[in-house]
């Protein structure tokens, strides 16, 4: 575990070394994977056993870490826009010393959302995608945005969390707590409410190879076929059955088993040729 200051916020970060795996030897141009959570309660632990040993074990170098006022990440007042998002991303590796090296990422949820965004403003360092469950439409956001105000109203001034604490349910008060702070003392709901919604053009854009999961009865299926319809590389839409919006904490061997091919075919693939981000994109 470690904190490092990058973009003017302190992250929570945990790297795994690449094991003796698939992957095979390290070179500079194979991808790091970097792990992207969900909103709100979602922090980096949910990707730790499902996917990210795995996939260290399978030969990849792995980075995860707590988003803007996530889990142990230092909380701002501000900053939880995608294009800000995108910005700590790449300070952060940065600061860790992998600057010049390309990333696969792995996003779920809204952190889908955010990995989509990298790889339309940093073409140049996105050399994959793997997406669980995520949510492209405009009617996602405005559910979300209903569900995150709903919430921060039930939360304002609750006792819940004092309670818990006093039922020892320590994880659970601490989650609490941190979503009360986010959605209560930060422009997080403001903030998704703004988000830019993805369009055609856009997933025409994308020039890397997308492996999409979802569960079969999510809402967030025809935006992911939506996306596979324009975007030229999506390598495969993977519906898994019996699921809703919780592939990553509920599914089987499965979803482990296709996000790794999915990683070992990006690593073994020859190194990209230099792109130049797309016009009207702010690189951060």
């Amino acid at each position: 575990m470690a904190f490092v200051p990058a973009d003017r916020v302190r992250f929570h970060v945990q790297q795994l070394p690449a094991g003796p795996g698939a992957a095979g030897p390290d070179r500079p141009d194979r991808p790091v994977v970097v792990f992207l959570h969900g909103l709100v309660v979602d922090n980096l632990s949910s990707f730790y056993c499902p996917l990210a040993v795995p996939a260290a074990r399978a030969g990849h170098e792995v980075v995860l870490y707590d988003l803007r006022g996530h889990g142990r990440t230092e909380r701002p007042a501000t900053g939880y826009d995608s294009r800000t998002a995108v910005r700590d991303l790449f300070a952060l590796l940065g600061e860790l010393g992998l600057g010049r090296r390309p990333v696969h990422l792995v996003g779920n949820s809204y952190g889908g959302t955010l990995a989509l965004h990298a790889a339309l403003a940093r073409p140049d360092r996105v050399t994959g995608l793997t997406l669980l469950e995520p949510p492209l439409s405009g009617a996602w956001v405005e559910n979300m945005v209903d569900t995150l105000s709903a919430a921060a109203l039930s939360l304002e001034d609750s006792p819940v969390p004092a309670e818990l604490l006093t039922l020892r349910l320590r994880k659970a008060a601490n989650l609490t707590a941190i979503a009360d702070d986010l959605l209560n003392r930060t422009t997080l709901i403001d903030d998704v409410a703004a988000s830019r919604t993805f369009t055609p053009a856009d997933y025409a854009a994308l020039r890397c190879p997308v492996l999409i999961v979802c569960g079969e009865h999510s809402e967030l299926v025809p935006g992911a076929r939506e996306l596979a319809r324009h975007a030229p590389r999506v390598t495969a839409i993977e519906i898994l059955p019996g699921l809703g919006h919780d592939v990553l904490k509920e599914s089987s061997g499965a979803l482990r088993e296709a996000v790794l091919a999915h990683l070992d075919a990006v690593a073994h693939a020859a190194a990209p040729a230099p792109a130049r981000p797309r016009a009207g994109v702010l690189v951060p």
